[in-house]
């Protein structure tokens, strides 16, 4: 049953939510990734990378980039379509991933797009099933890092303070 939601707060919502995502792969939070999929949501990557569901994939990820010294996604081109209580979403999804390679340190970057399914239940937005297309990739080193970073990649980020004071 459709509420009395506005389509614009809807998709606003969606796009909230594609965001977090991101966040929390480069925060390597969890719970915050867990909390984009319905519980019973899927994901597939591919074969060559993870096929199951969502807060397996956030799980896969997670130990995946455990091992990573810093991670960067961004999103754009996100296209919405909201029917009642369902939606759809593109989203290109470009990925920097720093990693040591003995003692060089490389930068691999892939491009593709998030094809995701949605569904409003429980008072919230969360995939259903994503797809994931894969455009391409290339890998370089990185030379000497000229500004070190202030990040960190979990819960202790200064990103965490500050939108928490607002």
């Amino acid at each position: 049953m459709v509420s009395e939601r506005s389509r614009t707060e809807d998709m606003l919502e969606i796009q909230q939510q594609i965001y977090r995502y991101c966040r929390s792969m480069d925060r390597m939070d969890v719970a915050l990734g867990y909390g984009v999929w319905h519980e019973d949501g899927g994901a597939d990557y591919g074969e060559a990378i993870f096929q199951g569901t969502g807060r397996g994939f956030i799980d896969f990820v997670t130990q995946t980039h455990a091992g990573m010294e810093a991670t960067s996604h961004q999103v754009s081109n996100t296209l919405i379509e909201v029917r009642g209580d369902e939606a759809v979403s593109e989203s290109y999804v470009t990925a920097a991933l720093r990693i040591r390679d003995g003692g060089q340190l490389k930068q691999v970057e892939t491009r593709g797009r998030y094809l995701d399914q949605w569904a409003y239940r429980g008072g919230r937005w969360a995939i259903t099933m994503r797809r994931y297309v894969h455009d391409f990739d290339d890998v370089r080193d990185i030379g000497a890092i000229s500004i070190p970073g202030k990040m960190t990649r979990d819960r202790s980020d200064l990103s965490y303070t500050v939108l928490a004071e607002s």
